[in-house]
């Protein structure tokens, strides 16, 4: 087995893949040079300086394996890998305690004041009254996202003293209860967090969770600290409020920006910032190196990885379902209230003969794909749902009435259950049920509006103009009713995404209960 690491990886991971495979250490190769020899080897191993093109994976006849030391696949041209049935695997936990330890740092440096108190004492000024600091011991500590880090850096608060609360609706109410961690509603966690830390990815939803409306909602002792990805918090908007004295502080170690080198966070000395070290630790970077080599080699050796992030062996006739059973998995996790518990899976028609692993998979993929930067994969699906506290339960039933085959999802919260069904027909994708409605929607790229309401004459004008009135095009629109005159929904196909202001204008509307968008 030969093995080119292109990128710089600690030795411990060189050494390890040495005792198993020839190990070719060939840094800052151009393009051209990585595709001229790639044929050679069986395996790639990169970080996030060399760009593994479809052009370079096209040129690797033998490449059974790419292999990323950390999280983040973007350098990879993971649809092409998985077209030529390359396994591409990262590294997902290696640095997990390195950042869960670097917020904790920047928790405390912000309470007491360090960098600053640092700094003016180098420069001959000893100034103790102005640096009076404070205590984590009894404050609150809120957590959006409890992954892998979140929850680490639940641990190490509690360590302080502190009480944990967090936000996370993809986690079970038993998996918090263990970790003596209270789960609050985003907006309740903004109003009674003294620090607030954020460990999600950075997605469509993410963007800019935390802006002026949110910070409005803050106490003006708060302290904000951003260790996961930049864009996630509105920088202008949080640097404008510590100005005005509505914020205590903050500290990042992410940026929207990155490398960055001028931020308007800079300009304060409330606000500390660090150069994207979370990963920073010689023992992460040796965790990632030795995770990285023995999943390659577990590739090698014909073995399912725990880390890879694409599925390449995959019965044909299952694949028109996956992409239906992801988007059936978005479309519930987008509609879903309160705290998930549990997920009831119910397969009919034809599937029933096949393994339904890789779709199952799928479903736990788009269920999860908002909160979790980690792909979803044959090996770790339920290690990521046990991880949560999710229970799976699934059903065949070979009799299906009027599909050829129909994937049905029930996702039980603690304020009630979400039902997604969905098919495919000609290449389609068809979603023929949500809640108690059966319709037909063949959903595409864009937002869909479904509003809950009563069938009573002006509903749908009523709703079409606000959306009118604010320049939003409706190119689609269907109605389900469970009977004349009873209640009924309403499924707009936007072409812009209405605001949350004419969502709540929606909702004002007489006998308009819910108006909900789902971004396709």
């Amino acid at each position: 087995m030969k093995v080119l690491v292109a990128d710089p990886i600690a030795e411990q991971g060189i050494k390890f893949l040495a005792e198993h495979a020839q190990v070719d250490v060939k840094l800052k190769l151009k393009p051209e040079e990585l595709k001229a020899i790639i044929n050679d080897y069986d395996a790639l191993i990169v970080r996030s300086e060399t760009k593994v093109s479809a052009e370079i994976i096209e040129s690797g006849k033998n490449l059974k394996v790419i292999g990323r030391a950390g999280i983040g696949v973007d350098n990879i041209d993971v649809d092409t890998a998985t077209k030529k049935g390359v396994v591409v695997l990262n590294a997902p936990t290696g640095n997990t305690v390195a950042a869960a330890e670097h917020t904790i740092g920047l928790m405390l440096a912000l309470a007491r004041n360090i960098p600053k108190a640092n700094a003016q004492l180098k420069s001959g000024i000893w100034q103790r009254g102005k640096l009076m600091g404070t205590e984590l011991r009894n404050k609150t500590l809120g957590i959006i996202g409890l992954g892998n880090v979140g929850s680490e850096v639940a641990k190490r608060a509690q360590g302080f003293e502190m009480r944990v609360i967090a936000y996370d609706p993809f986690i079970s109410a038993h998996y918090a209860k263990t970790g003596k961690i209270d789960l609050v509603p985003l907006e309740e966690l903004f109003q009674e967090a003294d620090f607030i830390t954020l460990h999600t990815p950075l997605t469509q939803a993410t963007k800019n969770l935390i802006g002026a409306k949110e910070i409005e909602k803050m106490k003006p002792t708060t302290y904000v600290i951003n260790c996961a990805r930049g864009g996630l918090i509105d920088e202008e908007a949080l640097f404008k409020a510590i100005e005005e004295g509505k914020l205590a502080g903050a500290a990042f170690d992410v940026f929207s920006t990155e490398p960055a080198t001028d931020s308007i966070l800079f300009k304060t000395d409330k606000i500390i910032v660090t150069p994207h070290l979370g990963a920073s630790t010689v023992e992460a970077q040796v965790n990632v190196a030795k995770d990285v080599a023995e999943q390659v080699l577990t590739v090698l050796r014909g073995e399912f990885s725990k880390y890879s992030v694409n599925m390449p062996h995959i019965s044909a006739e299952l694949l028109p379902l996956l992409k239906a059973a992801s988007l059936i998995g978005s479309f519930a996790s987008q509609l879903m209230e309160g705290q998930m518990s549990d997920i009831h899976i119910k397969y009919s028609g034809g599937i029933v003969n096949y393994d339904l692993t890789p779709v199952k998979v799928s479903i736990i993929s788009g269920l999860l794909e908002q909160v979790t930067e980690e792909k979803i994969n044959l090996v770790n699906a339920n290690f990521f749902a046990a991880q949560r506290g999710l229970k799976i339960s699934e059903e065949k039933e070979l009799i299906c009435p009027n599909y050829p085959n129909l994937l049905t999802v029930n996702v039980n919260t603690n304020l009630g259950t979400t039902t997604i069904s969905g098919t495919t027909r000609d290449s389609e994708i068809h979603i023929v049920q949500i809640n108690d409605f059966w319709m037909d929607i063949v959903p595409t790229e864009g937002y869909l509006l479904l509003c809950d309401h009563l069938d009573t004459p002006g509903r749908v004008g009523a709703i079409g103009t606000i959306l009118g009135k604010a320049d939003i095009n409706i190119s689609t629109m269907q109605s389900s009713r469970q009977k004349p005159r009873g209640k009924a929904l309403m499924i707009l196909a936007l072409d812009e995404p209405p605001s949350e202001e004419l969502q709540k204008e929606i909702t004002a509307l007489p006998d308009v209960y819910t108006a909900k968008m789902i971004k396709i």
